[in-house]
């Protein structure tokens, strides 16, 4: 059982080839747990399975929480896959196109596949979509209590959900304090991805991350471009943005129907072989 370890700005994920695990089908939500988990398991902020079958693009993946729910999308997650596509001689040219339940994107490798940028589609900021409770409506600066405190939030979609709020600082306290309880508010029926926004200029901004399913997360590919859509739709920034992580950073290009172009980095890690004796363990 074999699988590939990278990271796109310390955000990890591991990459499982269903060729690699005839018998298994998808992975189950107990074995998902227990292969992401630091101390039980081979630890990772995800899973990525695939390349899988596609009608409309080159390969499909889907994408797995650690807590073993499924995502749509993963800006990080698919840097990390078009590498390992590329490494390992799956895709026939340096540009290819990758089909996940969040939409359709496109990957081009660049640098050797340790920079790469994706297509990650369009952004919008329609309530529907996204989806959060109420009328259909563009949500932007309204309020949220949560815990102790009032907050301004914006909401967005790139093929899932994500709700920023800007803040004239951002740390990751904040970040763990409230991330948790804004993922599983009530307005958000599928829960959300939180990203709190520190506007430094107009070409740069600073995100603190939630991740819906996985967290405090040091880097997120759709959170970025989430968070700079939101700041370009309020005026804030320009089109082409920095986005700085505690894992690093990020290059988002916003096209005037808000389809985003991301860039960023990714680094190979291990790779190894699952052993049977990891799933003697439920977490």
């Amino acid at each position: 059982m074999r699988f590939a370890k990278y990271h796109a700005l310390g955000n990890d994920y591991l990459v499982l080839n269903p060729a690699d695990y005839p018998t298994w089908g998808a992975p189950s939500e107990a074995q998902i747990r227990v292969i992401c988990h630091r101390n039980f398991g081979a630890g990772s902020d995800g899973i990525l399975w695939g390349p899988l079958p596609s009608k409309s693009c080159d390969v499909g993946l889907r994408i797995f929480n650690p807590d073993g729910s499924e995502a749509e999308k993963s800006g990080n997650g698919l840097r990390i896959f078009s590498r390992y596509l590329w490494d390992q001689k799956l895709v026939p040219a340096d540009t290819f196109t990758v089909e996940t339940p969040g939409g359709a994107v496109r990957s081009e490798i660049k640098q050797g596949g340790k920079l790469i940028t994706v297509d990650m589609g369009r952004v919008s900021f329609t309530s529907s979509k996204i989806p959060v409770t109420g009328a259909e409506r563009e949500v932007l600066n309204e309020p949220l209590r949560i815990q102790d405190r009032d907050f301004v939030i914006c909401a967005a979609t790139i093929g899932n959900p994500h709700c920023v709020i800007r803040l004239p600082e951002v740390n990751e306290a904040l970040a763990r304090r409230y991330g948790p309880d804004i993922e599983v508010h009530p307005q958000f029926p599928r829960k959300t991805n939180v990203q709190f926004l520190q506007v430094i200029d107009r070409k740069n901004i600073r995100i603190e991350i939630w991740e819906r399913g996985a967290g405090y997360t040091l880097a997120s590919g759709s959170s970025s471009s989430a968070a700079a859509a939101v700041a370009h739709r309020l005026g804030l920034v320009d089109a082409d943005v920095t986005v700085h992580m505690p894992g690093g950073q990020i290059g988002i290009l916003i096209a005037p129907d808000y389809a985003i172009r991301m860039t960023g980095t990714v680094n190979k890690v291990a790779e190894g072989v699952l052993h049977p004796e990891l799933f003697e363990v439920t977490v």
